[in-house]
């Protein structure tokens, strides 16, 4: 089964002036990502407002993302819903597209326990082919659920296709936990953009990044020397790498992004409501920033 690695964008959703998806920015996304040399797509995540679009939106991102990728790069589509019946369905959606996999966050908002935890991915998984596979995504600061490395096991028995996890919490110790689930033959991808190169090196596959889509050359190089075994030079790029996260608030403000991505060429429209667009006076501050960095 085929596996998320190296520098996984997390990609943002571009919404119109009308507030429909605007299907050609995100067209224009992918090249630009693909052309930047990152390594796989994940689409309708935190980053791409996943909450805030309907199922058909949802549909029609992970159309989009898939048909024009083309085979360039892995595409994981993230189906996770706050029903159990959505989640299902956006992840056979997925497959029957031809999507390489799908991440599946944790139940949100209400507290669900060790075994119902369980039984949620075994429900999920179990309407799946057994050779497609899922990645379970936790992001406790934002989903109010975790799912210890005791837990993870668990699921992983009882869930063939489940190969790995993306975890979005900076704690490099359930990180090395997690990497010893199914002795040690499971993938981790890690979710702290600016701890690429630790977890590289702890034994991560990748960082799943939404940093990387405004920015993504400084990632790839990270993984490109990574891989070489130049340390030293890896290191040096992610601390340039880190001036920017924190630049771009660690992808607290999915504008930021978007922002960054126009002032870079690929249109990338607004937030979504709740969510509010930058005022433009942040704007400008944000582009006198960003031009210091290219």
């Amino acid at each position: 089964m085929k596996k998320l690695y190296g520098v996984i964008t997390a990609m943002t959703t571009p919404f119109a002036d009308n507030g429909s998806v605007d299907v050609e920015a995100l067209e224009q996304q992918v090249e630009y990502l693909i052309n930047k040399g990152v390594d796989c797509l994940y689409p309708c995540g935190t980053t791409g407002e996943m909450y805030l679009m309907s199922e058909e939106e949802r549909k029609l991102v992970a159309e989009t993302v898939v048909k024009k990728a083309a085979g360039r790069v892995t595409v994981f589509v993230h189906v996770g819903a706050m029903t159990e019946g959505e989640t299902i369905r956006l992840a056979q959606h997925a497959h029957e597209i031809g999507a390489d996999g799908v991440g599946v966050v944790t139940p949100s908002y209400f507290n669900v326990d060790d075994r119902a935890m369980v039984q949620y991915y075994k429900d999920v998984c179990g309407q799946l082919p057994q050779d497609f596979p899922v990645y379970v995504y936790v992001i406790p600061q934002l989903a109010h659920n975790d799912i210890s490395p005791e837990t993870m096991q668990r699921i992983a028995d009882a869930c063939p296709n489940v190969i790995g996890v993306k975890y979005s919490f900076a704690d490099m110790t359930r990180v090395l936990k997690y990497l010893r689930v199914n002795n040690g033959k499971f993938s981790v991808v890690f979710g702290a953009d600016h701890m690429f190169l630790p977890a590289l090196v702890a034994g991560c596959d990748g960082t799943v990044s939404g940093c990387s889509g405004p920015f993504p050359e400084l990632f790839v190089e990270v993984y490109r020397l990574f891989k070489k075994g130049e340390i030293e030079k890896a290191r040096a790029v992610q601390d340039e790498a880190n001036d920017l996260v924190w630049l771009m608030k660690g992808g607290a403000d999915m504008s930021i992004f978007k922002n960054i991505l126009t002032f870079r060429g690929v249109r990338g429209g607004h937030v979504r409501k709740p969510l509010l667009d930058l005022p433009e006076n942040e704007v400008r501050d944000l582009y006198e920033s960003v031009k210091a960095h290219i």
